[in-house]
């Protein structure tokens, strides 16, 4: 293993074997094609907020730090 992470990971590239190089450039035009784009965080906002409903946060924490305590 040399001391550049690069150098490695262009060895490890060029190791790999031609089925190996379709399937990875496969997969990466699959990606573009299927309209992939880039997300922002924000769109998780909200997510799973109904698990939540009706726990009062600050007795959760309290239970879950009086639970390391053992």
């Amino acid at each position: 293993m040399s001391a550049d992470p690069y150098d490695d990971i262009l060895k490890r590239a060029q190791e790999l074997s031609t089925e190996q190089r379709l399937v990875d450039e496969l997969a990466q035009q699959a990606g573009r094609k299927n309209g992939s784009r880039k997300h922002s965080i924000m769109e998780l906002r909200g997510l799973g907020k109904e698990i939540w409903q009706g726990i009062d946060a600050d007795e959760y924490v309290a239970k879950e730090r009086d639970s390391w305590s053992g």
